[in-house]
């Protein structure tokens, strides 16, 4: 998704002052929302698989190259060298691909954390702390690197001299380092939007402090009695008359 697509960042704090203040609430709920979606939603969890999936793709590539260097023949070599070619065309693009989405995420966790400190809304944010999206991911990312683990030593305790080459038993564990990578990527994700979550929508955490000079909030209450700073009392005092005068 082009970052275009990503939801605008919160107004400033001086502008926010003037504007409706419902209107601005929805508009963080509705973002929010938005935003933890793109990050920890289905589509994003299925994306992180399929980088896998096509970087799997290409160390099957490389590992059948392995094997067939290890024929020795003319014939082998070639074929060999062909694997090599295709998998680096396969791995490269998938780099790039898992760049963008590191950039991507590193922008939406950015917007996430603005419009977070925006504003408070017990409601919604009682809503975003919950663990839902965050225990979706970690428990499938687990499954992913317990299932990784399993494919990368079980094919190295299970090898034997002359039943299986080195270029089989590396394809193998490649193919398991992958899974268990990915699988690792993910929980650590999820682990740290839940951490953040809980801090960022405490129910305690104080709301933005308002910009110096700017006029009071629409809608804001005033408490009867409230003390008054001493350098507008002293400014009061110069302008009140004085008793008798005039």
């Amino acid at each position: 998704m082009p970052r275009s697509d990503l939801p605008p960042p919160p107004p400033p704090a001086h502008l926010r002052a003037w504007l409706d203040a419902h209107a601005v609430r929805a508009d963080r709920a509705r973002y929010l929302g938005e935003l933890e979606r793109l990050s920890l939603g289905t589509g994003r969890l299925l994306l992180l698989w399929a980088v896998s999936a096509v970087f799997a793709l290409g160390w099957s590539f490389v590992g059948m190259a392995l094997m067939a260097f290890e024929e020795g023949g003319l014939t082998e070599q070639f074929v060999g060298v062909v694997f090599l070619v295709l998998g680096a065309g396969v791995l490269v693009p998938a780099g790039f691909w898992f760049v963008w989405g590191v950039k991507r995420d590193r922008r939406v966790r950015q917007l996430l954390s603005a419009w977070a400190e925006s504003d408070r809304d017990p409601v919604n944010d009682a809503r975003l702390r919950m663990p839902g999206r965050s225990l979706a991911w970690l428990l499938s990312s687990l499954v992913l690197c317990a299932l990784g683990l399993w494919v990368t030593f079980g094919s190295a305790s299970a090898a034997r001299p002359g039943s299986e080459t080195y270029g089989e038993v590396a394809s193998l564990m490649g193919l398991g380092m992958i899974l268990w990578i990915t699988g690792l990527l993910g929980a650590g994700k999820a682990a740290a939007h839940y951490r953040w979550a809980l801090r960022a929508f405490h129910p305690l955490r104080r709301p933005p402090a308002a910009p110096p000079g700017a006029g009071p909030v629409e809608g804001a209450a005033v408490t009867p009695g409230a003390s008054v700073p001493a350098q507008e009392r002293r400014s009061a005092s110069k302008e009140r008359p004085p008793l008798g005068s005039g």
